[in-house]
C-alpha cells in the first residue's frame, strides 16, 4: 500500500500527542480459485522486523519522536498496484442519485443493553468488496447508503482496482464500478443495480456521539464476511493522520477492527451509522481502531455522488 508509516508506540506526558502506529500487515490474497472466507493463518511476526522503515530499521519511512500521529490504513489490501483514483474522478456512468438518510433523533441514551436485533437489522446492508487487478486481490468492507444502489467504502480499498465486485449478505455477487474515489478523505462511491441493492443505512449526527457511546464495527476482516465486534466510543476527535490529507479527527473505538474491516460501518445502538472504520493502531497498543466521522462520511459521499 501507498499509505505507510512507521514508528514505534509512543506516548507523550507532557504536551498532549498519541502514539505513532505500524502499518497493519495486508490482508492474504486469495489462492485461484480459493474460498474467499477460509482464514489463512496470519504471518509471523504481524510486525516485520526487517522492514527498513520498521522499528528496527533505517529506511526511507522510519519516523523519529516528534513526528505527528501517523495512523496506517486497515485493510493493506492491494500489494502494489497503480496509484489510487484521484479526488472525485468518475468512472463510467454515474448512478441515479437518491438522498442519503440522516438521523434527527439525538443522542443514544442508556446502556449498550442487547444488541443482536440492532446487528441483525443492519447486517442485511453491509457488503463485501472484492478487489482484483493484474497484480493482486483482496477484500473490504462497505454499505449501501441510498435507494440508488450506491454503496460507500475507503478509497485505499479500491485503489488500484481493475475490477470490483460486491458480495451480499446472502452472498449474492454483483459487479461494481468506481463512481468516484477521494484519497484525501480515503473515501470512496461504488455503485450497484438499484434493484439488486439491500435497504440503505441510515447515518446519525456527529454532534450526538458521546464518549463511551455503544458500538459496533461491522465488515468482512480476513475476508470473514458478516463479522461484527462490539465496543464503545472511546475519543472524539482524535487527531490522526489518514489517506493523503495530513493530520484530520476521527472517532476513537475499542470495537475490533482488524484487516479488510476497512470501509465497513461503525453504528451506534440504534443501527445509526457514526463513522466509517478505516484504520487501526499498530505496535505496542491493542483496541484501539480509527472512523471517519458520519458528517464527514455523508458530505464526500455526496459530494462524489454529484
Amino acid at each position: 500500500m501507498s499509505h505507510q508509516a512507521h514508528g514505534d508506540a509512543r506516548f507523550g506526558l507532557g504536551e498532549p500527542r498519541g502514539p505513532d502506529f505500524l502499518p497493519a500487515p495486508p490482508a492474504p490474497a486469495w489462492p485461484q480459485g480459493g474460498d474467499p472466507f477460509r482464514v489463512p493463518a496470519p504471518p509471523a511476526p504481524w510486525t516485520r522486523q526487517d522492514d527498513p522503515g520498521g522499528p528496527g530499521g533505517s529506511g526511507p519511512n522510519r519516523r523519529g519522536p516528534g513526528r505527528a500521529v501517523v495512523v496506517a490504513v486497515v485493510a493493506g489490501l492491494l500489494a502494489g498496484g497503480a496509484a489510487g483514483a484521484a479526488a472525485g474522478r468518475l468512472t463510467g456512468d454515474r448512478a441515479a442519485a437518491a438522498p442519503i438518510a440522516r438521523s434527527t433523533a439525538g443522542p443514544v441514551n442508556g446502556g449498550a443493553g442487547d444488541l443482536s436485533d440492532v446487528a441483525a437489522r443492519v447486517q442485511p446492508s453491509v457488503v463485501s468488496v472484492e478487489i482484483r487487478s493484474a497484480r493482486s486481490r483482496g477484500t473490504g468492507s462497505g454499505f449501501v447508503i441510498d435507494r440508488g444502489g450506491h454503496v460507500l467504502t475507503n478509497a485505499h480499498v479500491v485503489e488500484g482496482a481493475g475490477e470490483v465486485t460486491v458480495v451480499l449478505a446472502d452472498r449474492r455477487r454483483l459487479g461494481a464500478r468506481v463512481v468516484g474515489a477521494d484519497p484525501a478523505n480515503d473515501l470512496a462511491v461504488l455503485a450497484i443495480p438499484a434493484g439488486d441493492s439491500p435497504p440503505p443505512l441510515t447515518f446519525g449526527r456527529s454532534a450526538d456521539v458521546r464518549v463511551g457511546d455503544p458500538v459496533l464495527a461491522l465488515g468482512s476482516p480476513l475476508g470473514l464476511q458478516g463479522t461484527v465486534t462490539s465496543g464503545i466510543v472511546s475519543a472524539l476527535s482524535r487527531e490522526v493522520s489518514l489517506g493523503d490529507s495530513g493530520r484530520r479527527s476521527a472517532l476513537q473505538t475499542d470495537a475490533s477492527i482488524n484487516p479488510g474491516n476497512s470501509g465497513g460501518p461503525l453504528v451506534n445502538a440504534r443501527g445509526e451509522v457514526v463513522g466509517v472504520n478505516t484504520a487501526i493502531a499498530r505496535g505496542q497498543v491493542g483496541g484501539i481502531g480509527f472512523a471517519i466521522p458520519a458528517d464527514r462520511a455523508v458530505d464526500g459521499a455526496q459530494r462524489l455522488i454529484r
